[in-house]
């Protein structure tokens, strides 16, 4: 069987992300990957501009992305940027700079696409069943909200109300204050109406965390459990019960003491508080008895769609 080696590179708002991979046709091998905070969003997102050290930390950290992929001999790159490049006044310059200095084209998707991906890597998990499920991946610019199976799509969306713009607008007091936990809920309740409106309609029993904060989340449970989740696991269980208790514990400590909770990694330790409140506000709308937790997300639905022999965006 013939195989082919592919990059997928993901430049979140918060965390980029490198993926090199081995397709066999039917399924793939993970060559290498790595995630570097590069924090693109910081300093800038709430006022649509990417910042200067923001993008100098990207170049850096795309630079490095290249080497690996040229020391593979990998010629098929995927890269995709998301909502702070998306909403950037200065993200359209920042692209063409890329390409110039670096050689790397990046695709800059839609909210939509983005969802698509999201859903198409959850499902390549295995995390879906033959239930209706609420999917959401928290980013650092966008939330993803899906509503499906693991046959279809029946409601998706996008929403600018990621982990850094909330951490901007609401998260001032370390630890973080009753009442501006009250106002991101009520920020999110306005902000979040095509979605309670979906939800109301298609009545999803089941909850699927994508990714990112949702891992975070696990491996400080599994830490509470003294457990080691196994390699070549995708999927885990987050009992509520569990989140609760966690998200009590965050909304309680400050920064310092954040970082010395057990399974907690620096890249997380400032967002994990305001998307904690938003899973949180979630649930209230879609009470399950345990979350669960998707490794798989936007880089995966990449692989997917290679694996389909299609291009990735």
């Amino acid at each position: 069987m013939s195989t082919r080696k592919a990059a997928v590179i993901d430049m979140g708002t918060n965390t980029f992300h490198l993926l090199l991979v081995e397709l066999n046709g039917v399924g793939f091998r993970t060559l290498y990957k790595e995630k570097i905070p590069v924090k693109l969003g910081q300093g800038g997102i709430s006022q649509n501009q990417l910042a200067q050290d923001a993008q100098k930390r990207a170049f850096h950290t795309l630079k490095h992305f290249k080497n690996l992929i040229d020391g593979e001999g990998i010629d098929q790159v995927f890269a995709f940027a998301t909502s702070a490049v998306r909403n950037a006044d200065n993200g359209a310059e920042f692209v063409q700079k890329v390409k110039e200095d670096i050689g790397i084209e990046i695709h800059v998707i839609s909210g939509e696409e983005e969802a698509q991906l999201i859903y198409e890597g959850i499902n390549l998990s295995g995390s879906l069943n033959g239930h209706i499920n609420l999917m959401m991946d928290i980013g650092g610019g966008s939330v993803e909200f899906i509503i499906g199976t693991s046959q279809e799509v029946f409601w998706k969306q996008s929403f600018e109300i990621g982990g850094q713009r909330l951490l901007d607008a609401f998260h001032y007091h370390d630890p973080i204050l009753p009442e501006e936990v009250e106002k991101l809920e009520s920020h999110c309740f306005s902000k979040l109406q095509p979605l309670l409106e979906a939800i109301e309609k298609y009545k999803p029993s089941g909850l699927v965390g994508a990714s990112g904060t949702f891992d975070t989340l696990t491996d400080i449970y599994y830490e509470s459990m003294l457990q080691c989740k196994l390699t070549g696991q995708h999927v885990f269980e987050l009992p509520t019960s569990e989140f609760e208790r966690i998200f009590q514990m965050l909304k309680t400590k400050n920064r310092e003491e954040r970082l010395k909770i057990p399974g907690m990694i620096a890249m997380r330790v400032d967002m994990i508080v305001v998307a904690s409140c938003l899973i949180e506000f979630i649930l209230r709308y879609v009470p399950v008895e345990a979350i669960v937790c998707s490794h798989y997300s936007l880089k995966e639905g990449a692989v997917s769609r290679l694996l389909a022999g299609k291009v990735a965006v």
